[in-house]
């Protein structure tokens, strides 16, 4: 741990002006300078074998800085006493965390994050220190996560998820980081099945045609989505891949007027149905050998 002496003025416990000497814990100096408004001004910094490895002249130059165990946390250009232009950040393994432009202390334009291993985990453009307009996403691994639009750090607008095995998820529209109000289309985890085409509300399927599979990958369930449940015409099957249902839906129930089948394919029932149950006129049929 690093020892501070500040001979000047503070604002809320905030090194505000004057001059300040750092040393290391062996006594040797680490930095010295001043302070003026709070930032770095005239400055020199140290490394334990006392060569000099930054400079600021009125708030302008190259500059190093380390976490308390000495490994470098951030280096790159300063003017008016802070990080503009280019730099680099890092994480407290040595590796990097962040490289791109800098305006008054925040990160501004182009840029890369990496993850903690070093792997690259987004690039794109940055505002105010927050992601906005195209950028991409990448797993810890390395692969493709998402690639779109943002808003204040968040996905925002059009963009592509994918899974992690590099296979389509989601392609559609994001409002704050989630799939929010806005058209959509959601895949299978092999990127081939459509699962949903439609509009979402609030994070959810809303509106639009909603397919369902066994794990044999077969269809079990085509229809249609009206205020996030199943409504109107719509197909039912068996996991041998055969017609089991095909007629009305309400509130995600069998209702109206349908037909049900056997696995061999002969008719079973003609007639109606409400809240998923056969009810009112209908007619059965005795299972044919086809």
């Amino acid at each position: 741990m690093e020892n501070w002496n500040l001979n000047g003025t503070y604002s809320n416990e905030q090194r505000l002006s004057g001059k300040i000497k750092s040393y290391y814990e062996d006594g040797n100096i680490k930095l010295e300078g001043e302070y003026s408004n709070g930032n770095n001004w005239n400055i020199k910094q140290y490394d334990k074998n006392n060569n000099v490895v930054s400079v600021l002249k009125k708030g302008k130059g190259y500059v190093k800085e380390f976490y308390d165990n000495d490994i470098l946390k951030y280096e790159g250009e300063y003017v008016n006493g802070e990080k503009n232009g280019k730099g680099k950040e890092y994480h407290e393994n040595g590796k990097i965390k962040f490289e791109g432009l800098y305006t008054n202390g925040e990160r501004n334009g182009p840029g890369k994050e990496y993850h903690y291993n070093g792997q690259i985990k987004f690039e794109g453009e940055y505002l105010d220190g927050k992601r906005k307009g195209k950028g991409t996403e990448y797993y810890y691994i390395g692969k493709l996560l998402f690639v779109g639009d943002y808003l204040n750090g968040e996905r925002y607008g059009k963009g592509k998820e994918y899974r992690y095995n590099g296979k389509l998820l989601f392609d559609g529209e994001f409002y704050y980081g989630k799939r929010w109000n806005g058209e959509g289309k959601e895949y299978d985890d092999y990127g081939e099945l459509l699962l949903f085409d439609g509009k979402y509300l609030n994070g959810e399927k809303w509106s639009g045609i909603i397919n369902e599979y066994y794990e044999n990958r077969n269809l079990k369930f085509e229809g249609e989505l009206i205020n996030g449940k199943k409504n109107r015409k719509s197909k039912e099957y068996y996991e041998s891949g055969t017609l089991k249902y095909e007629g009305g839906y309400l509130n995600g129930e069998r209702s109206y007027f349908g037909k049900e089948y056997y696995e061999n394919g002969s008719l079973k029932y003609d007639g109606a149905f409400e809240n998923g149950k056969r009810h009112g006129e209908g007619k059965e049929y005795y299972e044919n050998d086809h």
